[in-house]
């Protein structure tokens, strides 16, 4: 979990990435994001590092910067239900700055690997918002797309066969977390990840993952997979 008490460094004299985009940001002059990013802090996130757990109270607005993160729910099994990925520009913790007192996190956000964040705390997040009603109003907004979101992604369970819910996954993960290589979009998640992820059995991963590499659609080694035809896997035919 995200230790507030670690040392941090002002995020205002650190640039940007080139090409950074953000909906949190959208809207904003110049010098309004220079000023919420003047009292932001900048945090270097080790790979698998939990930065937000699902009922711990909301301290802090989150943006991440660089790098990949997933959000999760907890099942009554103790399982991790996974919902949808964090890319570079997604804003997280929005409770910290919709709400008046800190209430309990109803997600987990954890890294996928090494990253780096904006962080705000509650006094200085709700003072920005005073100062700049963008940022609030964006703020609104992203709660909404994303508890849209979360609904899609919870019907789909329930409604998709495993076949649907594993190529779900490995699209969206292409988009998020892919890079594009020489021979298609590459990522590395392990059968195993994928099984959590889409909420199937490794064995139905390893089977699926066999019969779309004999396919010609992707290929698959130990830490790698390369998606060669990401459209075949956009609707996938249902199972018999």
């Amino acid at each position: 979990m995200i230790d507030a008490g670690r040392r941090v460094r002002a995020a205002s004299s650190v640039a940007l990435p080139p090409g950074f985009r953000s909906r949190l940001l959208e809207g904003l002059t110049p010098s309004e994001i220079r000023a919420v990013l003047a009292v932001a802090r900048q945090r270097k996130i080790s790979p698998n590092e939990v930065l937000q757990n699902e009922g711990d109270p909301t301290r802090h607005l989150f943006l991440m910067v660089t790098g990949h993160g997933a959000f999760y729910k907890t099942t009554p099994e103790g399982d991790k239900l996974f919902l949808r990925w964090i890319s570079p520009g997604d804003a997280f913790g929005l409770a910290t700055l919709l709400q008046t007192q800190p209430q309990p996190s109803f997600t987990t956000v954890q890294a996928l690997r090494g990253c780096s964040v904006f962080a705000w705390e509650r006094v200085s997040a709700h003072a920005l918002a005073s100062q700049i009603p963008r940022l609030r109003e964006n703020t609104y907004t992203l709660a909404t797309d994303y508890v849209r979101s979360l609904g899609d992604a919870l019907a789909a369970r329930a409604n998709q066969t495993a076949e649907q819910r594993l190529a779900r996954v490995l699209v969206d993960s292409a988009r998020h977390i892919g890079c594009a290589g020489c021979a298609g979009i590459e990522f590395g998640l392990t059968n195993e990840q994928l099984a959590q992820m889409a909420d199937v059995s490794v064995f139905t991963v390893s089977r699926q993952l066999s019969e779309w590499q004999s396919q010609g659609i992707l290929t698959k080694s130990r830490k790698k997979i390369v998606i060669r035809a990401p459209e075949r896997l956009s609707s996938p035919p249902q199972q018999k």
